[in-house]
């Protein structure tokens, strides 16, 4: 009688793949992916009729900066405004800075001191 054994290895060192976001095009996911660091996977998936892609990699503010997301595209904007002593929008950046305390306690990334 023989036997298998599968043994997966798992590194404390290499941080899982999470689910960062989904598009409805293979094209805009195939985008998306090429932008991200790091481990990355996309993955297409059946919702009813349709396909959607799921893109997957660590979930580091730099990925959800290249996908666009969660407005950090604007706050770095802001912040280029801000740190060459220009004018700048001071609510806008507080109502951004506060939506990412809220969604770095879900996620459990830290906030960049610089940003605040």
């Amino acid at each position: 009688m023989s036997s298998c054994w599968v043994i997966e290895l798992t590194s404390p060192l290499v941080p899982p793949l999470q689910h960062l976001y989904t598009f409805e095009t293979k094209e805009e996911a195939e985008e998306a992916l090429v932008k991200l660091v790091g481990p990355k996977r996309l993955v297409s998936d059946r919702d009813g009729t349709e396909v959607i892609y799921k893109v997957f990699g660590e979930l580091t503010w730099k990925n959800l900066y290249a996908l666009g997301l969660h407005n950090l595209p604007e706050l770095k904007s802001i912040l280029s405004q801000r740190d060459a002593g220009g004018a700048y929008n001071k609510n806008r950046h507080r109502e951004i800075i506060a939506a990412l305390e809220n969604i770095s306690r879900v996620l459990g990334l830290t906030i960049p001191a610089h940003w605040r």
